[in-house]
């Protein structure tokens, strides 16, 4: 047997080398035993077990279904800030739709970024200096939460102050806040865990440890409120439990740098070694690697190991201590009566630990858009905290950059023309009211269905000429014209009709459907919209919808012709296209570029004339670049014959050419 003093030899490195590579390989039995020889040798020191702490931590993990990381508290509820993890207290909704307390966002200064996308936001909080938009609380959201939880919002509120104060090195002023804070929300697990630090700063030691095993009861997975726990055992001195709460929280984050350290300061400021007592010790650990399969009696008592001498506690506790009894303990004394309400809803009475309310309790109308007086359908939050549809938004936006309700400009969220859905809103709304969700969801789809349908009401801009296969840029800067493009990029179909106007009908009886091809917005609501024609139709009938033209259509299609006609056909359409070639060569150079650079080159001749259901594209091109007026032009776009289309076409080159000539 080596001594205890002095180096150890290459054989007690080779020892200890198996054992790590044992318990890292998840045969834990066999990796204690030769922790025990090695420990015969030479007494370990607690760093030297952290491969053995991480075996046991990843077969808890393991057992219990944990993960590879650690778990998140289970908050079961949409109301608290994912930054703090309490309730939120004067929410602040980004605009990436994700919603935080104000004070957690002002801690994170200026251009912060939201915790669960990690979108950046350039943000300005009290008293900084910078560019970004200034924080601004969600009025509904804050109303909301006032109403439905006013014990909750006071008591957040004193948490956000009582930090504030501890920050500034006032303990004891920070625990008045949350005294007063815990008698609002008995329920509030995080008001708990920060009690216990600020007890702890305090050294009132027996408080800290109350305050932290009501926030282990409450969230019985939550990392924090376990490193709370033995922190405070550890203050006491009780360093076996210390360290069953530090090694548990390994099982739920083997990474967790906290906990580690922690359970190695223990180790260290007390001096614990392995054991030597071998016969002993080696029955203690086998019996302490079968915990780890996970015994699920909640009725066990919480001591049953204790039997093991405190001389042997270093290993055989630390593969005890991760029995799942205690936490099945926690859970169960956490849970809170409560009673189920129609829709699935749950009313729990008197708590607020998860923050539940019952439906009788919400009234729809507190979730009403302001501008449709329906429900919230896709809710988006403002930078200046109104909340709003978003089509509603949008479509009071096309005639004012302002914010409905306070009047607020609104051009920088205009520029972006990016609107994200407020995520809390969503959910609350799916929660709390889903069969309304339903109904209104069902009737948006009908809406877009019928926007969908390019035979009925299909939007009619009423501008210029357009032909098929010919480019139409267009700038659209009246609010109904953009509610209307807007509705067709959102059905999937961008595509409208374009139609000359009519002094008596509104518009003309034929015209064309162009297809967007692409759409660039500016910061002040106007856009370019580039589209290129593709059917010709007729109305049938005129009609009109949210301030701009609508109408029944039918589409017009060339009619073929065979035999002799078609030849006969063959040939005009030659002489025609050759014609069209000649005249436009022989204009001036600056009319040709222009030309050129607003409809592209003229398209070459077709094989087949017939092709195309609305004939060549060059026949169309060249109606569009001749100098013709709009009533001059329209009878080409209904005409079904492709010959009296090219004599058409024939006709006014000749013209031109004789008008040229004098």
């Amino acid at each position: 047997m080596g001594s205890q003093a002095g180096s150890p030899g290459p054989e007690w490195r080779a020892l200890l080398q198996r054992a790590d590579a044992l318990a890292g390989g998840g045969r834990l039995p066999e990796a204690c035993r030769l922790y025990q020889r090695a420990c015969r040798r030479r007494p370990l020191r607690p760093e030297q077990l952290g491969r053995l702490v991480q075996g046991l931590a990843r077969r808890v993990r393991r057992r219990e279904g944990l993960g590879g990381g650690a778990p998140q508290p289970r908050h079961g509820d949409v109301f608290r800030c994912r930054k703090c993890h309490g309730f939120l207290c004067e929410p602040v909704s980004l605009p990436c739709g994700h919603t935080f307390c104000k004070r957690c966002l002002e801690r994170a200064g200026p251009a912060g970024r939201c915790v669960q996308c990690r979108a950046g936001a350039e943000l300005e909080g009290e008293g900084e200096a910078g560019a970004g938009q200034p924080l601004r609380v969600n009025v509904l959201l804050s109303s909301l939460l006032a109403k439905w939880f006013p014990g909750q919002a006071r008591a957040s509120q004193l948490r956000h102050e009582g930090n504030v104060l501890y920050r500034e090195r006032k303990p004891q002023a920070a625990l008045h806040k949350y005294n007063e804070a815990v008698s609002l929300a008995p329920n509030d697990y995080l008001l708990y865990s920060n009690r216990s630090q600020i007890n702890s700063t305090l050294k009132a030691c027996e408080d800290a440890l109350r305050d932290a095993e009501m926030a282990c009861r409450l969230q019985p997975y939550w990392l924090k409120g376990r490193l709370r726990k033995g922190q405070a055992l550890a203050n006491l001195g009780k360093i076996e439990e210390a360290l069953r709460e530090f090694l548990f929280c390994l099982a739920l984050d083997i990474g967790n740098k906290t906990a580690k350290s922690e359970a190695q300061k223990v180790n260290v400021e007390h001096k614990k070694s392995f054991p030597a007592h071998e016969e002993q010790n080696v029955t203690s650990l086998r019996k302490s690697v079968q915990v780890t399969e996970i015994k699920r009696d909640c009725s066990e008592d919480e001591n049953t190991h204790t039997s093991v001498p405190e001389s042997t506690f270093l290993i055989s506790e630390k593969c005890s201590l991760l029995k799942r009894k205690c936490c099945s303990e926690d859970m169960r004394s956490a849970e809170v009566p409560c009673k189920r309400t129609k829709k699935g809803t749950v009313d729990a009475k008197g708590s607020n630990a998860g923050h539940h309310i019952s439906f009788e309790f919400v009234d729809p109308s507190d979730l009403d858009c302001s501008l449709c007086m329906r429900l919230f359908y896709e809710p988006v939050t403002t930078p200046c905290g109104h909340t709003f549809c978003l089509k509603c938004l949008e479509r009071c936006l096309d005639h004012n950059p302002k914010c409905p309700l306070c009047k607020e400009g609104l051009s920088e969220c205009l520029a972006m023309r990016k609107y994200c859905k407020t995520v809390l809103m969503e959910e609350l709304i799916a929660k709390y009211l889903p069969e309304e969700l339903t109904e209104r969801r069902k009737v948006y789809e009908e809406e877009i269905a019928e926007l969908s349908n390019l035979n009925k009401n299909v939007p009619i801009f009423v501008c210029t000429m357009a032909y098929p296969t010919v480019p139409c840029p267009l700038h659209i800067f009246e609010p109904c014209y953009r509610l209307m493009i807007r509705r067709c990029m959102e059905t999937g179909t961008k595509q409208f009709g374009m139609c000359i106007g009519d002094p008596v009908k509104g518009f003309a009886d034929y015209g064309c459907i162009l297809e967007i091809r692409s759409v660039e917005f500016f910061a002040d609501g106007r856009s370019v919209v580039d589209s290129i024609g593709k059917r010709r139709f007729k109305v049938i009938q005129h009609s009109q919808r949210d301030g701009y033209n609508t109408a029944d259509i039918e589409y017009i299609e060339d009619q073929k012709v065979q035999g002799q006609e078609y030849a006969e056909l063959l040939v005009l359409h030659d002489s025609v296209y050759e014609q069209a070639h000649t005249w436009f060569n022989s204009l001036k150079q600056a009319l040709k570029s222009r030309i050129l650079s607003h409809f592209g080159p003229m398209p070459a001749k077709d094989p087949d004339p017939q092709a195309n259901p609305n004939g060549p594209a060059w026949c169309w091109w060249v109606l569009a670049v001749l100098p013709l007026e709009n009533r001059a032009q329209l009878p080409f776009l209904a005409m079904k014959s492709l010959r009296d289309r090219l004599n058409g076409i024939r006709r006014v080159l000749m013209f031109m050419s004789r008008t040229r000539s004098r």
